[in-house]
């Protein structure tokens, strides 16, 4: 049986496809969480009015933190998989191919990070990640309040999940800002 040897190019190809294989999957996925939670909240909206119970409206603020948490968390590995594609994987094959130095492994995971247009573009989309997550269910609850009609537990409730919320839209903002570059 002839003896297969697998370099360390090789390797590093192949963990690159596995990991552009994940990062294609998050993105498929996150992309959808949007969709879902546009979804979800026409649905409690559509409850609560048809039933004129303000009450329902307090169902939206934990499924908007759980979808919105997840939205971050696949959007957090998938700017994570580009780093170390970026960071790792693309100066080490670059080394191997012992290749000129105007070429670099890999280089359109830089090339469109310079996009002019790329800062407005990461401001629209935390935009629209705080309205969906963060400002509907805000809104909601907000609805509730003026209502009047919860009780002292269910106003309490209503506080829990305004602070959730707060939190989560923390997170977004912090996650949505460049990450320091190392020296």
């Amino acid at each position: 049986m002839p003896e297969q040897n697998v370099t360390v190019g090789q390797l590093l190809l192949a963990e690159y496809q596995s990991v552009k294989d994940e990062q294609k999957a998050r993105i498929g996925f996150r992309d959808n969480l949007l969709y879902v939670t546009l979804t979800v909240v026409a649905a409690v909206i559509a409850a609560a009015a048809q039933a004129k119970q303000a009450a329902m409206l307090l169902a939206m603020p934990p499924v908007c933190v759980v979808l919105g948490w997840t939205y971050l968390v696949n959007d957090e590995k998938i700017s994570a998989i580009g780093r170390y594609v970026r960071d790792e994987l693309g100066p080490r094959l670059t080394q191997l191919a012992a290749a000129e130095d105007d070429f670099a492994a890999f280089g359109w995971e830089m090339a469109h990070r310079s996009d002019a247009r790329r800062r407005s573009r990461k401001v629209v989309q935390t935009l629209v990640d705080l309205t969906a997550f963060c400002v509907v269910p805000l809104a909601a609850l907000t609805v509730f309040w003026v209502d009047g009609t919860g009780g002292g537990s269910l106003v309490a409730v209503s506080v829990l999940e305004a602070l959730a919320v707060a939190g989560l839209g923390t997170q977004l903002v912090r996650y949505a800002r460049p990450a320091p570059t190392s020296a």
